[in-house]
């Protein structure tokens, strides 16, 4: 299982430019953590995994037409229609399916 969870995160870093400390925020968990997590030396509960499995999705999702600093950039910046928010604030809140939505929208527009 920790090398499921390792993956997941290494896909993060990779197609998000994302550090622990950004995962740990979005997770509302500390940098630390997620530090063990990826050791294999500590496990995400149900719920936090649930989430990181969603952050997996979206940013693998991204990184279709975003490099990946464009990515993490997209994720933690005001979106108009997200009413201002970021989409990180709204993962962080359980929102994950109006960000998800906003990708899928993102994504029509990018293949039309």
């Amino acid at each position: 299982m920790s090398g499921a969870v390792a993956r997941k995160l290494d896909s993060i870093r990779a197609k998000g430019a994302m550090k622990h400390t950004d995962v740990a925020n979005i997770l509302g968990t500390r940098p630390e953590t997620v530090s063990r997590w990826n050791q294999g030396r500590a496990y995400p509960h149900a719920s936090t995994e649930r989430v990181l499995l969603e952050l997996e999705f979206i940013v693998d999702q991204l990184s279709d037409f975003y490099e990946p600093n464009e990515a993490r950039l997209w994720i933690f910046s005001p979106q108009k229609h997200l009413g201002g928010a970021s989409p990180a604030e709204l993962i962080r809140q359980g929102r994950i399916d109006d960000v998800r939505r906003l990708v899928d929208q993102l994504r029509d527009a990018v293949y039309l």
